[in-house]
């Protein structure tokens, strides 16, 4: 029988003098987008003024998501009012929030011919609501222009402002609400020092609290220098909340300024903390180095719904 608890270490992250770039390992490593879908999906969010987080995060897979015209869009502009030590998005004071940003969203989707949608922001801790108005208002476009596209929205904590900001969000009805811990509560005050563990796992309760039937995801990246069991405990801690599906990834440095990485953990690391966090209930489990929160978002949806069906069913039977 496999130990589960014994997850293969990971490698330590190798950094050559040159710049402080930190050599990657092959399982890491991508191409350059260079395919007609891609210059597609980019020239659409420039035509409609939509940011992404695809580009501003730098994620690996943009390629691959673009090129199946698949891209998560970031509202609220692209300042963000924090400064996190592994986010590549820029800090400062955000422009004015753009009141035709939900009917391009709508429009973008409706061009893509999205079935599944992933928007976020950035954090607008200088609004009053924390940009929740400009989410509900997403989602509302969403619903008169493409009402079978599923949605998924991908929050910050709204820092002093989350019970009326997840109560408007909740009620609007996204498919999918998605907050990510991010890292274990141990690393936050250098990782995450604008946040706080406990008030992220409880804005994501709240919306059990409000909706029990809207799915809840929540994500942890890997290699900033986290314990085994730390990661274990950030698994029960979200299965308390109820929270249905956990994402797990390998940390990327965007830049030298950023924070470095710690280590990077193996493919075969990435599967015993996935199975894991399987044993543990959650719904549905995406572990893999490059598994980002939006990632492959649309399939991973439709197997959790099933999951959830099945549950149910499950449920009904035992009861008759």
């Amino acid at each position: 029988m496999n130990d589960l608890s014994a997850a293969p270490k990971p490698l330590p992250a190798e950094t050559p003098a040159e710049g402080g770039r930190q050599r990657k390992p092959d399982w890491i490593r991508v191409r350059a987008p260079t395919s007609k879908g891609y210059g597609e999906t980019r020239q659409l969010m420039r035509d409609l003024n939509l940011n992404t987080v695809c580009e501003e995060a730098a994620c690996p897979n943009i390629g691959e998501c673009w090129t199946k015209k698949h891209a998560t869009v970031m509202i609220l502009g692209d300042t963000c009012t924090r400064a996190c030590a592994f986010c590549n998005v820029k800090t400062g004071m955000p422009g004015r929030v753009d009141p035709l940003e939900p009917g391009h969203v709508a429009e973008a989707a409706a061009k893509m011919g999205l079935e599944h949608i992933v928007i976020t922001s950035v954090d607008r801790d200088d609004l009053p609501d924390g940009g929740a108005g400009q989410f509900v208002k997403v989602i509302e476009a969403l619903r008169a222009a493409t009402p079978a596209t599923t949605i998924e929205i991908l929050t910050p904590d709204f820092r002093g402002k989350m019970r009326p900001a997840i109560e408007a969000i909740v009620t609007a009805r996204p498919d999918v609400y998605n907050h990510n811990l991010e890292t274990v509560p141990r690393l936050y005050p250098t990782i995450r020092p604008g946040a706080r563990y406990y008030a992220s796992l409880r804005l994501l309760e709240e919306v059990k609290r409000h909706d029990p039937s809207i799915f809840t995801k929540s994500g942890v990246m890997l290699g900033l220098g986290e314990q085994r069991l730390e990661v274990h405990q950030v698994m029960d801690d979200m299965r308390c909340a109820d929270i249905d599906f956990l994402t797990m990834g390998q940390y990327l440095r965007p830049t030298p300024r950023h924070v470095a990485v710690a280590e990077f953990v193996t493919p075969k690391a990435f599967d015993a903390y996935g199975a894991i966090a399987r044993a543990k209930g959650f719904l549905q489990v995406a572990s893999s180095p490059l598994t980002r929160s939006s990632y492959h978002a649309g399939d991973d949806f439709r197997q959790m719904r099933a999951a959830r069906e099945a549950q149910l069913a499950r449920a009904g039977a035992g009861a008759r």
